[in-house]
């Protein structure tokens, strides 16, 4: 839990640090793939939480990995090796994107498909998105092939379940009545 609290704390630092010089959304960009990275390499994550090494070799590593990221990241990198808390950098990163989404008023849409997202699919879940919110919405697709077809929006704590196996239980439940 600390490691959460302190996470945003550095976050938030991040954030400021950014904003004031104009580098927000460069930075919002550079912590999405680093939390994605991390995410999604088992190796690295393990490497970064290893209190057996050095804080030194951490920063090198990450510095060559994520090589195309900007100052402002880079400072965030710095901090973390001076106060040696790499192990929390994939959950600052995460927290940054939602603390960035909402500073710009940005709120996140999960829409879960049985497949992957089309564009007419998409045209039509962002139709029913304006019934949930005048936000600027940003759109994440989570795949899960037991809904069979159609969509399960989720924005915020609200939910619209226009899945085939949402209605096939409805028509179950009818039919058994």
């Amino acid at each position: 839990m600390s490691g959460n609290r302190a996470a945003v704390r550095y976050a938030k630092a991040i954030l400021d640090v950014a904003t004031s010089k104009g580098a927000a959304q460069e930075v919002n960009n550079d912590m999405a793939l680093i939390a994605k990275t991390i995410q999604d390499n088992a190796e690295l994550a393990t490497f970064i939480a290893n209190p057996t090494l050095k804080s030194e070799v951490k920063n090198n590593a990450l510095l060559e990995v994520f090589k195309g990221t900007g100052a402002v990241t880079k400072s965030l990198f710095q901090l973390l090796l001076e106060n040696k808390r790499f192990g929390i950098l994939e959950n600052v990163a995460s927290q940054y994107n939602k603390l960035y989404d909402v500073a710009n008023g940005i709120e996140a849409a999960v829409v879960t498909t049985a497949v992957a997202i089309t564009p007419e699919l998409e045209a039509k879940v962002l139709a029913k998105i304006t019934e949930f919110t005048t936000k600027k919405v940003s759109i994440k697709n989570n795949v899960d092939p037991a809904i069979i077809g159609g969509f399960i929006l989720r924005i915020g704590d609200k939910q619209y379940n226009a899945s085939v196996a949402s209605r096939l239980q409805v028509l179950k439940r009818e039919l058994s009545n």
